[in-house]
C-alpha cells in the first residue's frame, strides 16, 4: 500500500531514464509564482528508508524553502525494478529528478541544496563524480563516511570504516540477515541508528512508549522494501570508495555527524571535510557539526538539524 504524504507535503512523480517511476514529496506544487521555489532543499533518505524519515523536518523547512524529498527506487512509493541496486543508478535517478524539478520551474533560477543522509550521501558523491557539481549550490552529508569497507589504500582501518559492515565476511553476514530474517534486521537497524538506543545516557528522557513508537515508525518503513534487493544494494554501497570523488566538490559543504552513531567513527566522517579543504585550501568550503545523537540525528535532534540546514542554505544562496 502506498504511503500518504506528510502534513503540508504532497506526493508527485517523475520517470527515470529506464522507465522506473520515482515518487517524491514536495512542499509546493510544481510550477508557480512562490518565491520559495528559488531555494530547494532536497532531503535524501538512507538505506531501507523513505521520504517519511523527515516527518520532523518538513514543517520547519517548508516555511522558507521549497522542500523536496524523494523515495529512492526500491523504497517508499517509488518503483520496484528487479535490477538497479547500485549507487550509480540512484545517482542517475537523482539527476532525472533534478532535471524534472527545473523543467517544472523554467522561469526560476533554482538553487538546489541536497542533504544526503547515510546512503543518500553516497548518492551525492557519485552524482558529483559522474555529472559534476553544477546542479548544486551547496551539499550536506549526514552521518556517512566516504568508504564503508576497510581498505589498505589510505590507511582506512577500523578507526574510519563502518563499524559493522566493513569487509567480505561482515557484508555477507549482513546480506544474509536482510534476506533470512528481515524483521530482525529492521530492529537491529533501529538499535544502531538511534543514539539513545545504541549508546544510552542518563539524560536522554525517552520513555519506553516513545522508544516503542520510534521502533515501529522505522521498522514499518523498512518493511516496505524487498530484503534481497536491499542486500544487493548493500554490497555495492559497502564497496564503493568515494574518497577521490569528494575532492571534486567545489561548493560549500556541511558534514553532520552523530556523536552516538552506531555506524561510523567520527574520523571517518571528518574525512569529507579534510578532502574538500585539501583540494581547495584556504577557501573554507567545508565544516563539520557533531550532534549529541545517532545516525538518524535529523529525527533525534530535529530543531537543531532544521536550524543548521536553514543557516547552511542561507549561506549557499546569498
Amino acid at each position: 500500500m502506498a504511503s500518504v504524504a506528510d502534513p503540508g507535503m504532497q506526493y508527485a512523480h517523475c520517470e527515470a531514464n529506464d522507465g522506473c517511476a520515482l515518487a517524491f514529496q514536495t512542499s509546493l506544487p510544481l510550477g508557480g509564482p512562490d518565491a520559495r521555489y528559488r531555494r530547494c532543499v532536497l532531503l535524501l533518505h538512507g538505506f531501507s528508508g523513505s521520504s517519511a524519515y523527515f516527518a520532523r523536518n518538513f514543517a520547519a523547512l517548508r516555511g522558507r524553502f521549497w522542500v523536496v524529498a524523494p523515495d529512492m527506487r526500491g523504497h517508499g512509493n517509488s518503483g520496484r525494478p528487479r535490477g538497479g541496486y547500485h549507487v550509480a543508478r540512484l545517482a542517475a535517478d537523482l539527476r532525472d529528478l533534478v532535471a524534472h524539478l527545473r523543467a517544472a520551474c523554467p522561469d526560476v533560477d533554482v538553487a538546489v541544496v541536497p542533504v544526503g543522509c547515510s546512503i543518500g550521501a553516497a548518492v551525492l558523491w557519485t552524482y558529483v563524480e559522474l555529472f559534476g557539481r553544477a546542479d548544486f549550490a551547496g551539499v550536506a552529508f549526514v552521518d556517512q563516511a566516504p568508504l564503508q569497507d576497510r581498505s589498505p589504500f589510505g590507511a582506512w582501518d577500523a578507526g574510519r570504516a563502518h563499524r559493522g559492515c566493513y569487509d567480505e565476511a561482515t557484508t555477507l553476514a549482513a546480506q544474509r540477515a536482510w534476506i533470512d530474517d528481515a524483521a530482525a534486521a529492521h530492529r537491529d537497524l533501529v538499535r544502531s541508528c538511534l543514539g539513545y538506543r545504541h549508546e544510552p545516557e542518563p539524560g536522554d528522557g525517552v520513555s519506553d512508549e516513545q522508544a516503542r513508537r520510534d521502533e515501529e515508525f522505522f521498522t514499518r518503513i523498512s518493511a516496505r522494501c524487498d530484503g534481497e534487493w536491499l542486500a544487493r544494494l548493500l554490497a555495492d554501497h559497502t564497496r564503493y570508495d568515494h574518497r577521490e570523488a569528494v575532492e571534486l566538490i567545489t561548493v560549500p559543504t556541511l558534514v553532520m555527524a552523530g556523536r552516538r552513531t552506531g555506524c561510523f567513527p567520527l574520523e571517518g566522517m571528518r574525512e569529507t571535510v579534510r578532502r574538500v579543504e585539501a583540494a581547495r585550501p584556504g577557501l573554507g568550503l567545508a565544516k563539520m557539526s557533531v550532534f549529541d545523537s545517532g545516525h538518524w540525528l535529523f529525527y533525534e535532534e530535529p530543531e537543531r538539524f532544521n536550524r543548521e540546514i536553514a543557516e547552511f542554505v542561507d549561506s549557499c544562496s546569498r
